[in-house]
């Protein structure tokens, strides 16, 4: 430290100011709803009592920590999002690899959890033995139906619905040219559906597809695809809507839609849930976001045969949204700390919950600098609850003289520019009524170190 008496008081004087922003800190922490709080009920008991089963697309290497814990408790169903599509399970010809469908099947019955299988035929994410293959119809059709008996036959009895076809229609509603349809012609989807009856009796059998959330030409052929198979005996138990949708574009005729898919006498799910939004997020975009997913939600509500609702990844960090269209993002209704948005709570309240946030002031972040020196200073946070507890937690704020975390403990810290966002590790995010817990962090100064800038997180 420096040895001037100056240079102590200006020391003791900024650290006071920043002992004195401390409330501020511990204001806006409350405002972030802790994620097992986000509402009385879970959504997947909120669901339960709309005779809805809400889901979610998981990774299997992720069900572990907060994001474990969060599939656990949120949701009734997991969708796995890679591990079951034919590229994945058996990348060589007749070598497998079940590992991690197996460890998502394993975590959902021991959540109690229903499994929907994805997919046993798409035009995508196949090995490339299958895809650069020189086959003839005969050869082809064996291969296929020999996949699905395979891996239906795997999990019989585990899974309580497949996404048997994926994606079979153009835009204007003609077949798509893939591998299947050029090979086998339009029956390689009757085929496909009575093998896997076939190998899996138990499991409802859905043709899954996107851009058919609302009345248009794509969906009015698979209607008219369902309603000849039902006709010709082919089983045929639902029909999957992805609904991929863009902010602000929820089909006006959604509902519409799902009731005359019921009308046939089929089951209805929402099966790959986001709503993307040109980045970067703000409250209004976030708004709109959460009456989308309201909306969709209760088209699902609405109608009594729409079975299922599930999320394509429920945390921003696991979305394939950023990756696959450029500037855009945001659109799950977790973000990527795993806080509720307010998509979250467009899910609950059309599904009838309530939300209570923590009481206004029950839980506090005290910042305060432990030792400081002449390019550096030792910080740390202390986070108390006394009339609420907290299941997760994330503090921000914005330095004003270009300070610069360089180490953090107890704690995962990321700086962009002059923001900073401090959320908790996987051992330290519960914080009981009456407890605390403190992480801490080193960083750089020159000149001055004034007062953060706190930002809600």
């Amino acid at each position: 430290m420096r040895s001037s008496s100056s240079s102590y008081r200006s020391f003791r004087a900024r650290l006071a100011a920043l002992l004195a922003g401390a409330a501020t800190v511990g204001a806006l922490l409350t405002a972030v709803a802790p994620a097992a709080q986000a509402a009385d009920t879970p959504l997947r008991d909120l669901g339960a009592a709309k005779g809805k089963v809400i889901g979610t697309a998981v990774t299997g290497s992720k069900l572990t920590g907060t994001y474990g814990d969060l599939a656990g408790t949120q949701f009734g169903s997991l969708t796995p999002g890679n591990a079951m599509k034919w590229g994945s399970v058996e990348p060589t010809q007749g070598s497998f690899n079940w590992a991690e469908a197996d460890q998502i099947v394993a975590f959902a019955q021991a959540h109690g959890q229903q499994v929907r299988g994805h997919t046993l035929v798409w035009h995508s994410q196949n090995p490339s033995w299958l895809t650069n293959g020189s086959w003839t119809s005969a050869q082809l059709s064996t291969l296929l139906q020999n996949h699905i008996t395979t891996e239906a036959g795997r999990y019989r009895g585990k899974i309580a619905a497949w996404d048997v076809v994926n994606e079979p229609f153009n835009e204007d509603g003609t077949y798509r040219s893939t591998l299947w349809y050029d090979g086998l012609g339009a029956d390689y989807i009757a085929n496909a559906l009575t093998w896997a009856r076939a190998a899996d009796p138990a499991a409802k059998l859905y043709i899954n597809d996107y851009n058919v959330e609302g009345v248009n030409a794509k969906s009015t052929a698979l209607y008219n695809l369902v309603k000849s198979l039902k006709e010709r005996g082919v089983p045929i138990d639902g029909v999957g809507l992805q609904a991929h949708l863009i902010l602000g574009q929820v089909p006006s005729t959604l509902q519409q839609n799902i009731q005359r898919f019921a009308d046939l006498g089929v089951d209805v799910a929402i099966t790959e849930l986001d709503i993307r939004m040109a980045l970067p997020a703000d409250s209004t975009k976030l708004a709109q976001q959460k009456a989308d997913y309201k909306a969709v939600t209760a088209a699902c509500v609405a109608v009594a045969r729409c079975v299922n609702l599930t999320v394509w990844g429920f945390a921003d960090s696991d979305s394939w949204v950023d990756s696959t269209f450029p500037g855009y993002g945001a659109a799950t209704p977790y973000d990527a700390n795993y806080a509720p948005k307010p998509a979250y709570y467009g899910i609950a309240e059309a599904l009838g919950g309530t939300t209570t946030p923590p009481p206004t002031g029950a839980c506090t972040a005290v910042y305060g600098v432990g030792s400081q020196w002449n390019n550096g200073f030792t910080g740390n946070v202390t986070i108390s609850c006394s009339g609420a507890s907290l299941s997760s937690w994330k503090v921000t704020w914005t330095y004003g003289a270009g300070q610069q975390i360089t180490q953090a403990w107890n704690a995962a810290c990321t700086q962009s520019g002059a923001a900073v966002s401090c959320v908790n590790a996987s051992y330290n995010g519960s914080v009981p009524d009456g407890g605390s817990v403190s992480f801490g962090f080193n960083a750089s100064w020159s000149g001055s170190n004034p007062v953060p800038t706190v930002t809600l997180g």
